[in-house]
């Protein structure tokens, strides 16, 4: 027994129904989201529980409920597979429409279904097969209606097109392949006599134009306007009248408002206007609709203007996509996605078709440009399918004002006969753009090298916007060599700004896999975004973040002349900086925090007083340096734009880096050291520690403390220089021993002291010697270098976690070193393994680099020790990446690594961001070290903390 929906009527419709005017009615057939199903009948014919007829919720793709085959559209390239996942599916579904809506409209829609698919009403089809899907199609059913009676609503959905142009289009691509019915359907109910569709150009001025498609217009016809902002409750605004011309069903009506709000993203005003058609007073239909007003220009050899104002996009691609549900999202799932997107300070996406509508109504309110593109994945519609398809979808979103730029395909996607079919439906006239192309001048090359040029972006003439770039492969691209892309094209004018690929990794879960492995990304071809599946937040969210951020604080170094002042630069578009909340407060580290619980204190705090601050100005902001200022160790700023959104969390550390080591290493009372020289090594005895080197490595064997055993060994090696010990000399003082251990190469000598505590304190002196340098070929190191220092090994498998104070609390690179801070950072130990370890990915990575290091705990239960840096700038290498397991096409994950896994380093190397390092900016390419007769060399100095404390 199928179920069967009734249409519940509210006696307040029924009122409506039978006496005046008439609203349009939307009623579901299906839930509203994934995460709000109804149950359809449904058979699949091949894959998983094919065959049989049973239920489905809809909206959903039958693969992640269970049906079907997995498809990745790469399956023709990298997965060298036959054209697979050509399953059909049959849907049923019962519903009842009341014999109130006879004299109505009835229509049939569905906001996107994948690919081929069929509509009966009773066993009667609703119209020719609807091609193409992602795109929102609709049938006009009032004839086959049983009205007060039981109807029959069946849908046949082919996963794979008749049309091998769509197939082409939608299947030839770099994403996953899905069937069903993924997005609502519903009826819309209408009066025989009603505003078909409407068409909105609102300008900033005020001016609105209309566009008009009626049906069944009546003489003496004429439609009244009136506008309310959204969230008020009533209206100021005149309301206009106007008369119709019953010869036409389609008119343009133009009206002037006063004392509009205009729409931009970080102004995102809206209002609904309303529109009546009536006759003799009495409405025949009205229709609202969600706008704002906002002008758009598109200056060829210029840019592209909002409101009279220059933009440059700051965006990044978005697939409409959760790992558990495909592309049937929910407007939870936008709401969480923009707020994502702008807390990037982003001010702009792209796709490569077109989205939810609920996403780009989350676009509006909260303030995105969008890109709104035809499908065509390097391979475009046929003309016929082409038309058919813009058209539902210019129609669908042209009155969003956060869509402000059609594209048609993608990378070659596009059919050059389509182009001029957008305006037909667009009384705005957005430009159409072919991505990656340089076409009718929109340049929106991909993934450019930084010196592109010969007649392109650096000496070409037309806007520059590449809509994609920072290809993110795992942990590549995103946020690294960000900067440097976007100061180098920002210093031109024809540069609009730029879209990073891509927002989140697309792994999916299967349902039909039953090992430990669950998540799906086809290897490394989807995992691309600066987040998780689930929008976990790797590094390059909070690099993109400060990139990114629209105030930009001018290089600063806190020394004893520091007079509270800082230069910051207004990089909003529309907003001044007065309009923003910024905060300051000076914080101090606990002298103690590395041997006992102990939080960070807050010296004191404020908020700056913001001048006029326009957009494009740079200015002071003044804090007051009070008398216990330099009693903190970092001054930390927060900035919240006007709705109270965090900007950014910036840091600036007040003292170096040896006077960090006085205060936070632990000092006791011990007996006097020794130095021993052992015929092969040498014992250098402290306190209960107790150090032994290899004469003739120099490195460190073997180190005891009360407990046992410490197996921090096997260094110091030189990293990115070659050296032999030439002597090791020994001393004993009255409150110290020391071992200096002389080479021949790039390390000139390194210093080993030992205090009567147990305290270890090494000083390394490199690159300063030509004397000793004899025999070892770059020795003088004139050439090009990405790694650089010395490193140790310690058993990663005993290690439980780490605590620090330097920068953190993610990994870096040497391209990206934007999105950490100064703080006193925290973290287990984990194997992420960037892009893959969906079943348990935990952000931020423990393994890798991280900046500015100044002291720190390895927590490994009795085998635990503490590092305190008096060198600046210095890295701290902890532990290898574990590489991808999954690749299926060539794919770097990460640099490769030095030697050992405790590593202390003056340079490492930059992250690839889908082109070689040479084709990226300065802070990607490697270091030029030259070292002449006379200089002191390279010091790198650190204490290390081996004594045995009660945890």
């Amino acid at each position: 027994m199928k179920k069967t929906t009734k249409l519940a009527i509210p006696a307040t419709l029924l009122f409506m129904l039978n006496s005046f005017a008439q609203e349009t009615q939307k009623i579901l057939l299906s839930g509203p989201d994934f995460e709000h199903q109804t149950a359809w009948d449904f058979k699949v014919t091949d894959g998983q529980n094919s065959g049989e007829w049973t239920k489905i919720g809809v909206p959903s793709q039958w693969e992640t409920e269970g049906f079907g085959t997995y498809t990745y559209g790469r399956w023709y390239k990298e997965l060298n597979q036959e054209e697979p996942s050509k399953e059909e599916g049959f849907y049923k579904y019962e519903f009842e429409v009341p014999q109130e809506y006879k004299n109505q409209q009835v229509i049939i829609n569905f906001g996107g279904a994948m690919t081929d698919t069929e509509v009966k009403i009773n066993g009667k089809l609703a119209g020719e097969k609807h091609q193409g899907g992602f795109y929102e199609f609709s049938y006009d059913i009032s004839d086959l209606i049983n009205y007060g009676g039981k109807n029959l609503l069946e849908v046949h959905v082919w996963k794979h097109s008749e049309n091998h142009n769509v197939n082409r289009a939608e299947r030839y691509a770099d994403w996953w392949l899905f069937g069903g019915i993924y997005r609502p359907v519903w009826l819309t109910i209408l009066p025989k006599t009603n505003i078909k569709h409407v068409a909105i150009d609102a300008k900033a001025n005020g001016n609105l134009t209309a566009d008009f498609e009626f049906e069944n217009l009546p003489k003496n016809a004429e439609v009244e306007i009136s506008l309310i902002a959204d969230g008020a409750s009533s209206s100021s605004f005149k309301k206009f009248t106007k008369e119709l011309d019953k010869k036409t069903e389609k008119q343009r009506i133009s009206v002037q408002f006063e004392n509009i709000n205009p729409w931009n993203p970080e102004d995102p005003n809206l209002y609904w206007v309303q529109f009546d058609l009536k006759k003799n007073g009495e409405v025949l239909h009205s229709i609202k609709k969600r706008i704002g007003f906002r002008t758009l220009e598109f200056r060829k050899r210029d840019g592209i203007y909002v409101n009279g104002t220059k933009i440059k996009m700051k965006g990044i691609n978005r697939h409409t996509f959760w790992p558990e549900s495909g592309r049937s999202t929910s407007k939870r799932i936008s709401l969480l996605d923009v707020n994502l997107i702008k807390d990037m300070n982003m001010n702009a996406v792209r796709f490569h078709y077109p989205p939810d509508t609920h996403f780009l109504e989350v676009c509006d309110s909260l303030g995105l440009f969008v890109l709104d593109e035809l499908a065509g994945w390097q391979n475009g519609y046929d003309t016929e399918t082409g038309q058919k398809l813009i058209k539902e979808m210019v129609q669908r979103d042209v009155n969003h004002p956060s869509v402000i730029i059609w594209d048609q395909g993608n990378e070659g996607g596009w059919n050059y006969e389509l182009d001029n079919d957008f305006s037909k439906y667009d009384p705005q006239n957005r430009i159409v753009i072919h991505p990656w192309s340089d076409f009718n001048g929109w340049d929106a090359h991909h993934y450019p090298t930084f010196q592109t040029g010969v007649h392109r972006f650096g000496s070409g003439e037309n806007v520059f916007f590449p809509t994609e770039t920072m290809h993110g492969t795992y942990d590549n691209g995103i946020g690294s060599g960000l900067r440097d892309f976007w100061e180098h094209y920002s210093k031109s004018p024809l540069f609009a700004g730029s879209f990073l690929w891509v927002f989140s990794d697309e792994a999916v879960l299967r349902t039909d896999w039953t090992g430990e492995q669950k998540y799906d990304s086809k290897g490394n071809l989807a995992p691309d975004g600066a987040l998780g599946p689930h929008r976990e937040k790797e590094g390059s969210f909070y690099a993109v973040k400060e990139v990114w951020a629209p105030m930009q604080f001018q290089p600063l170094q806190i020394t004893q002349t520091f007079n509270g002042e800082f230069l910051v630069e207004n990089t909003y578009l529309f907003t001044n900086l007065n309009e923003c909340n910024i905060t300051y407060k000076v914080q101090q580290v606990p002298k103690n925090f590395l041997y006992v619980d102990a939080e960070v204190q807050t010296i004191y705090k404020g908020n700056f007083e913001v001048s006029d601050i326009q957009p494009g100005e740079t200015r002071k902001l003044k804090m007051p340096v009070k008398d216990n200022f330099f009693e903190g160790d970092w001054v930390e700023i927060t900035a919240t734009d006007k709705y109270g959104r965090e900007i950014y969390t910036w840091t600036w550390k007040i003292h170096h880096a040896d006077a960090f080591a006085a205060k936070f290493i632990q000092k006791n009372n011990g007996e006097k050291a020794s130095a021993t020289d052992n015929g092969t090594s040498v014992v250098l005895n402290g306190g209960n520690v107790s150090i032994t080197l290899d004469k003739k490595s120099g490195e460190i064997t073997k180190i005891t403390n009360a407990k046992g055993e410490m197996p921090f060994v096997n260094g110091p090696r030189p990293i990115g220089m070659q050296a032999e010990v030439d002597k090791i000399e020994i001393k004993n003082n009255k409150e110290n021993a020391v071992a200096t251990v002389f080479y021949n190469g790039g390390i000139d000598h390194i210093t080993w002291t030992i205090t009567n505590d147990g305290r270890v304190h090494m000083e390394a002196i490199m690159l300063k010697n030509a004397g000793r340098n004899s025999g070892f070929d770059g020795a003088f190191f004139q050439g090009e270098i990405s790694k650089f220092g010395l490193t140790f090994d310690f058993p990663e498998e005993i290690v439980e976690g780490f605590k620090w104070f330097g920068k953190g609390p993610y990994r870096v690179w040497k391209n990206r070193l934007d999105g950490v801070e100064y703080n006193v950072w925290d973290k287990d130990y984990n194997n992420t393994i960037t892009g893959e370890s969906f079943e348990n990915l935990i952000y931020p990575e423990f393994k890798g680099y991280h900046a500015n290091f100044i002291a720190g705990k390895l927590e490994a239960k009795d085998k635990t020790f503490r590092i305190f840096s008096e060198s600046d700038q210095l890295f701290l290498r902890l532990f290898t990446p574990d590489k991808p397991k999954n690749v299926v096409s060539k794919a770097k994950a990460h640099p490769s690594f030095p030697e050992g896994n405790i590593s202390f380093m003056y340079e490492i190397p930059g992250m690839h961001a889908f082109k070689p390092l040479s084709q990226q900016g300065p802070s990607s390419q490697p270091t030029n070290i030259r070292i002449k007769n006379g200089d002191d060399g390279i010091s790198m100095k650190l204490w290390f903390d081996f004594r045995d404390f009660e945890e």
